[in-house]
Protein backbone atom coordinates (compact mmCIF):
# COMPACT_ATOMS: atom_id res chain seq x y z
CA UNK A 1 0.00 0.00 0.00
CA UNK A 2 2.60 2.38 1.02
CA UNK A 3 4.64 1.88 -2.30
CA UNK A 4 0.87 2.34 -4.26
CA UNK A 5 0.97 5.47 -2.43
CA UNK A 6 4.43 6.50 -3.01
CA UNK A 7 3.53 6.29 -6.44
CA UNK A 8 0.69 8.16 -6.89
CA UNK A 9 1.79 11.12 -4.90
CA UNK A 10 5.33 11.22 -6.68
CA UNK A 11 3.29 10.86 -9.77
CA UNK A 12 0.95 13.82 -8.42
CA UNK A 13 4.03 15.23 -8.38
CA UNK A 14 4.94 15.56 -11.52
CA UNK A 15 1.43 16.09 -12.68
CA UNK A 16 1.97 19.69 -11.75
CA UNK A 17 4.93 21.58 -12.43
CA UNK A 18 6.52 24.37 -14.86
CA UNK A 19 5.66 28.04 -14.27
CA UNK A 20 6.69 30.48 -16.42
CA UNK A 21 4.78 33.78 -17.69
CA UNK A 22 3.03 37.20 -17.31
CA UNK A 23 -1.40 37.42 -17.55
CA UNK A 24 -2.00 37.34 -21.23
CA UNK A 25 -5.24 39.37 -22.64
CA UNK A 26 -8.30 36.80 -23.09
CA UNK A 27 -6.49 34.06 -20.64
CA UNK A 28 -9.40 34.70 -18.07
CA UNK A 29 -7.30 36.16 -15.83
CA UNK A 30 -4.98 33.39 -15.36
CA UNK A 31 -0.92 33.99 -15.71
CA UNK A 32 0.91 32.48 -18.27
CA UNK A 33 3.02 30.96 -15.59
CA UNK A 34 0.00 29.41 -13.87
CA UNK A 35 -1.34 27.98 -17.45
CA UNK A 36 2.18 26.81 -17.96
CA UNK A 37 2.14 24.76 -14.09
CA UNK A 38 -1.17 23.34 -16.03
CA UNK A 39 0.04 22.37 -19.65
CA UNK A 40 2.93 20.94 -17.54
CA UNK A 41 0.86 18.61 -15.70
CA UNK A 42 0.05 16.56 -18.62
CA UNK A 43 3.48 15.66 -18.83
CA UNK A 44 3.38 13.80 -15.49
CA UNK A 45 -0.43 12.25 -16.46
CA UNK A 46 1.45 10.82 -19.40
CA UNK A 47 4.29 9.21 -18.04
CA UNK A 48 1.78 8.17 -15.01
CA UNK A 49 -0.31 6.66 -17.74
CA UNK A 50 2.38 5.30 -20.07
CA UNK A 51 5.11 4.68 -18.03
CA UNK A 52 7.41 6.85 -19.72
CA UNK A 53 9.74 8.55 -17.94
CA UNK A 54 11.78 10.42 -20.67
CA UNK A 55 10.07 13.88 -19.53
CA UNK A 56 10.03 13.76 -16.49
CA UNK A 57 13.36 15.83 -16.12
CA UNK A 58 11.67 18.73 -18.57
CA UNK A 59 8.73 19.29 -15.60
CA UNK A 60 10.68 18.57 -12.04
CA UNK A 61 13.27 19.93 -10.72
CA UNK A 62 16.13 18.26 -9.96
CA UNK A 63 16.09 19.12 -6.13
CA UNK A 64 12.73 18.47 -6.09
CA UNK A 65 11.26 17.00 -2.33
CA UNK A 66 7.99 14.73 -2.45
CA UNK A 67 6.65 14.45 1.23
CA UNK A 68 5.41 11.22 2.07
CA UNK A 69 4.84 9.06 4.79
CA UNK A 70 8.34 7.48 3.92
CA UNK A 71 9.83 10.80 4.43
CA UNK A 72 11.17 13.13 1.65
CA UNK A 73 12.00 11.32 -1.79
CA UNK A 74 13.29 13.02 -4.80
CA UNK A 75 13.04 12.81 -8.56
CA UNK A 76 14.75 10.12 -9.04
CA UNK A 77 12.50 7.98 -6.19
CA UNK A 78 9.65 9.67 -8.80
CA UNK A 79 10.85 7.95 -11.79
CA UNK A 80 11.54 4.58 -10.21
CA UNK A 81 8.30 4.63 -8.87
CA UNK A 82 6.58 5.26 -12.47
CA UNK A 83 8.72 2.43 -13.93
CA UNK A 84 7.05 -0.21 -10.91
CA UNK A 85 4.22 0.79 -10.94
CA UNK A 86 4.15 -0.44 -14.78
CA UNK A 87 6.10 -3.52 -14.27
CA UNK A 88 3.86 -4.62 -11.23
CA UNK A 89 0.72 -4.78 -13.81
CA UNK A 90 -1.92 -2.64 -12.48
CA UNK A 91 -4.10 -0.93 -14.54
CA UNK A 92 -4.64 2.54 -12.58
CA UNK A 93 -6.56 5.27 -14.15
CA UNK A 94 -6.76 8.60 -13.09
CA UNK A 95 -9.22 11.48 -13.34
CA UNK A 96 -8.69 15.33 -13.04
CA UNK A 97 -11.89 16.40 -10.83
CA UNK A 98 -10.85 19.98 -10.79
CA UNK A 99 -7.83 21.88 -10.87
CA UNK A 100 -6.59 25.25 -9.55
CA UNK A 101 -3.55 27.24 -10.46
CA UNK A 102 -1.65 30.02 -9.81
CA UNK A 103 2.35 31.36 -10.17
CA UNK A 104 3.54 29.59 -7.58
CA UNK A 105 1.04 26.13 -6.90
CA UNK A 106 -1.08 23.67 -8.78
CA UNK A 107 -3.73 22.07 -6.31
CA UNK A 108 -5.87 19.29 -7.66
CA UNK A 109 -8.75 16.79 -6.83
CA UNK A 110 -7.46 13.72 -8.39
CA UNK A 111 -9.53 10.14 -8.71
CA UNK A 112 -7.47 7.22 -9.09
CA UNK A 113 -8.96 3.93 -9.67
CA UNK A 114 -7.84 0.48 -11.41
CA UNK A 115 -6.53 -2.92 -10.01
CA UNK A 116 -3.25 -3.43 -8.13
CA UNK A 117 -0.59 -5.33 -9.40
CA UNK A 118 1.59 -8.17 -7.95
CA UNK A 119 4.00 -5.82 -6.26
CA UNK A 120 2.13 -2.86 -5.24
CA UNK A 121 2.35 -3.65 -1.78
CA UNK A 122 -1.83 -3.77 -1.15
CA UNK A 123 -3.87 -6.86 -2.06
CA UNK A 124 -4.70 -7.97 -5.62
CA UNK A 125 -8.15 -6.11 -6.53
CA UNK A 126 -9.73 -2.81 -7.70
CA UNK A 127 -9.32 0.28 -6.49
CA UNK A 128 -11.17 3.81 -6.02
CA UNK A 129 -10.02 6.68 -4.18
CA UNK A 130 -9.72 10.35 -4.13
CA UNK A 131 -7.04 12.98 -3.24
CA UNK A 132 -5.77 16.10 -3.09
CA UNK A 133 -2.33 17.16 -4.25
CA UNK A 134 -0.36 20.07 -3.77
CA UNK A 135 2.65 21.26 -6.03
CA UNK A 136 5.03 23.98 -5.72
CA UNK A 137 6.59 25.39 -8.49
CA UNK A 138 9.67 27.29 -8.88
CA UNK A 139 11.79 28.56 -12.18
CA UNK A 140 9.13 26.42 -14.94
CA UNK A 141 9.63 23.00 -12.67
CA UNK A 142 8.05 20.88 -9.74
CA UNK A 143 9.67 21.52 -6.57
CA UNK A 144 7.92 20.52 -3.63
CA UNK A 145 4.75 17.94 -3.57
CA UNK A 146 2.25 16.69 -0.52
CA UNK A 147 -1.17 14.05 -1.18
CA UNK A 148 -3.74 14.18 0.98
CA UNK A 149 -6.13 11.49 1.03
CA UNK A 150 -8.86 10.11 2.70
CA UNK A 151 -8.12 7.44 5.12
CA UNK A 152 -11.48 5.68 4.60
CA UNK A 153 -10.33 5.44 0.83
CA UNK A 154 -6.70 3.86 1.96
CA UNK A 155 -8.12 1.63 4.44
CA UNK A 156 -10.52 -0.17 1.53
CA UNK A 157 -7.81 0.05 -1.17
CA UNK A 158 -5.63 -2.38 1.51
CA UNK A 159 -8.35 -4.45 2.49
CA UNK A 160 -8.55 -3.36 6.17
CA UNK A 161 -12.55 -2.04 5.84
CA UNK A 162 -15.30 -3.04 3.68
CA UNK A 163 -16.80 -1.08 0.72
CA UNK A 164 -19.48 1.33 1.81
CA UNK A 165 -22.36 -1.41 0.26
CA UNK A 166 -21.10 -4.57 2.55
CA UNK A 167 -23.43 -5.99 4.81
CA UNK A 168 -21.94 -7.49 7.59
CA UNK A 169 -22.83 -11.23 8.44
CA UNK A 170 -24.46 -11.89 11.48
CA UNK A 171 -22.16 -14.05 13.90
CA UNK A 172 -24.74 -16.94 15.42
CA UNK A 173 -21.96 -17.97 17.06
CA UNK A 174 -22.08 -16.09 20.28
CA UNK A 175 -25.65 -15.01 20.58
CA UNK A 176 -26.43 -16.44 23.98
CA UNK A 177 -29.59 -14.73 26.21
CA UNK A 178 -27.17 -13.27 28.78
CA UNK A 179 -28.79 -12.41 32.28
CA UNK A 180 -28.20 -10.12 34.92
CA UNK A 181 -29.23 -9.76 38.02
CA UNK A 182 -29.79 -6.88 40.54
Amino acid sequence: MKKFLLILSAGAVCFFTSCGGKKEEGSGGMSAKAKANLAASKIVSDALMSGDISKIDSAVASDFVDHTDKGDMGRDSLKAMITMMHKSGGDMKMETVKEFADDEYVVSWMRYSGSNGESMGMPKGPYDMKSIEVVKCKDGKAVEHWEYMNPADMMKMMGAMPPADHKPKKDTANTKDVKTTD
